[in-house]
């Protein structure tokens, strides 16, 4: 028979295990606090029993009731029978976007690397828009920069992103801390938002949806979570269609403006698409010589599908053990498996992933260029700065980086 303390060690440890793959902090009385500080649930018959949501500050049980068991209040339910019309009417106003005071029940989302930013990006983000339905909306940038398939810091992109598609300048999130869809559905469960709308290209929407699900009541808890495709890509077509980042890296190395001018909306002058072109290439780090860069598979592998299938089967990429990004959700784990085409991933919270080889790279843990942390964010003194001090030179931990550099006694 187990002693007393035996079941409350095992219930502890439960439900600690829980906040600890959803980023809670303890409060030290049995509740447990968000990233922002806030009550979100307490601890239950060895789990984690959360908080209604929706509830004003100041009016949380300590206690709380599970989400799930949770029903809307009736005082809600004239908010979602709202007619079509008026949120078709908010949608055009602009209205229920980043700055909106009042947070609504659904979210809209659209997380993708954007590097560079093209007119094909256009498309996704109207389709965004006409998901929200005059509700939120926001657009996460991702945060990974290399010289290969990611020439732009994410300052930068975004400063772009702002000036190509000025009707979401309010939409576009500028966050340090949004580094993979994880980090976006977990925030936004924080946030109180009972349904999320997540929208990707229509090759990424199988992926989407089986991340998604799969982690929602762990990571994560809605009540919907949609995955709505921004419609058909075709990587042959020309104009819109067939628009997208590869292609405008491409040209960037053949030194064809016109080519990347294609790529580009209305919006942006030729001035600012000069500036681009110049970003693009100055982030590839492509000098006078072609020969220079790397090989097309590497920077475009949508316009080299043999270049990389043949480096992958010969062994030189992408082997057990080493740690990939996925380009598309950024998620960042080691390789446990090598499918014909695939890899099976798993990230240090433990958590799976599948991607095509084409669809990842290898992950930048140290890359010498622009931070992608803002200047307010690197203060002398301040943790922020210590935690980038501590990235760039690959010591974890201060304790570690002194005896790294502790004159030895002779």
């Amino acid at each position: 028979m187990k002693s007393f303390f035996q079941f409350l060690t095992e219930a502890q440890s439960q439900a600690s295990m829980q906040a600890k793959k959803l980023n809670l902090v303890s409060d030290g009385h049995g509740g447990w606090l968000d990233s922002r500080g806030n009550f979100v649930a307490s601890t239950e018959d060895g789990k984690l029993k959360f908080v209604d949501k929706k509830k004003p500050k100041g009016q949380e049980e300590p206690t709380g009731k599970p989400r799930a068991a949770a029903k809307p209040e009736p005082k809600a339910e004239p908010k979602k029978a709202a007619p079509e019309a008026t949120a078709a009417k908010k949608a055009e106003a602009g209205e229920g976007g980043e700055g909106s005071e009042e947070t609504t029940e659904t979210l809209t989302v659209a997380f993708g690397r954007f590097n560079p930013p093209t007119v094909g990006h256009g498309k996704l983000l109207a389709a965004a828009r006409k998901a929200a339905a005059g509700e939120d909306l926001k657009i996460y940038p991702s945060r990974s920069q290399d010289p290969k398939k990611n020439p732009l810091d994410p300052d930068m992109k975004v400063g772009f992103m702002k000036k190509m598609f000025p009707d979401f300048e309010e939409n576009i999130v500028n966050d340090a801390e949004m580094k993979s869809i994880f980090n976006v559905l977990t925030t936004a469960d924080e946030q109180g938002y009972k349904n999320v709308n997540i929208i990707v290209g229509s090759d990424r929407q199988a992926e989407f949806e089986n991340l998604a699900q799969k982690y929602n009541g762990d990571l994560y808890d809605f009540e919907l979570i949609r995955v709505i495709s921004a419609g058909v890509r075709d990587a042959d077509a020309e104009g819109v269609e067939g628009m997208s980042a590869s292609k405008m890296r491409k040209a960037v190395v053949d030194g064809d403006f016109d080519a990347f001018r294609r790529g580009t909306p209305k919006e942006l002058d030729d001035g600012d698409t000069q500036a681009l072109f110049d970003a693009v290439r100055s982030g590839m780090k492509i000098k006078a010589k072609k020969k220079e860069v790397s090989e097309m598979w590497e920077i475009a592998p949508k316009c080299d599908p043999k270049g990389l299938r043949d480096h992958y089967v010969s062994g030189s990429i992408f082997n057990l053990g080493d740690i990939v990004e996925n380009l598309n959700t950024g998620l960042v784990g080691k390789i446990v498996r090598r499918g014909t085409n695939h890899l099976i991933c798993v990230t240090k919270e433990n958590y799976m992933f599948k991607s095509w080889i084409r669809d990842v790279m290898e992950a930048v843990v140290n890359y010498p260029g622009p931070s992608g942390v803002s200047s307010s964010q690197r203060e002398v003194g301040t943790d922020a700065l210590r935690k980038y001090t501590e990235r760039m030179t690959g010591v974890v931990g201060v304790k570690n980086l002194i005896n790294k550099y502790k004159k030895k006694k002779s």
